[in-house]
């Protein structure tokens, strides 16, 4: 296991967190999606700087390939059948949410489905299950 500045193992908790899964599922979608986003993509960041080192531009190209709403969604298709009925209902409400912006360059399947994923990641990150998060998400950068 790789270990993070503190010395600790990674996956560890990025920040502390300590929030009960009642607590984290009282936001509305759209912000356990916006923290969702955020984890996912430090995630991927993670994930590539791991792969060996390359220049900050091919990094970045990468890195935009796995966070795209067409990305996200097909990795939502992937882990669906393994999500508990609790996930199951969180990425849902992520789904079903109504954002204020429109999709730019995917269907709206795709970025509705994609905002799902997001409020799924936000919402395991802030209620402190990291371990479930990674076990769902691992193995989704290529």
């Amino acid at each position: 296991m790789e270990k993070n500045l503190n010395g600790e193992g990674f996956p560890g908790q990025l920040f502390s967190v300590k929030m009960t899964k009642e607590e984290a599922g009282a936001y509305s979608p759209l912000v356990l999606a916006f923290i969702g986003d955020a984890v996912f993509e430090l995630f991927v960041r993670t994930a590539l700087v791991k792969e060996g080192n390359a220049t900050p531009n091919k990094l970045n190209r990468r890195k935009n390939l796995c966070v795209k709403a067409s990305a996200q969604a097909g990795w939502m298709d992937r882990i669906e059948p393994l999500l508990t009925e609790e996930e199951a209902r969180i990425f849902h409400r992520g789904r079903n949410a109504k954002p204020a912006t429109t999709a730019k360059n995917a269907s709206i399947r795709d970025y509705h489905r994609a905002t799902g994923f997001e409020a799924l990641v936000g919402w395991l990150y802030l209620s402190g299950q990291e371990e479930r998060l990674w076990e769902l998400i691992e193995g989704t950068v290529k």
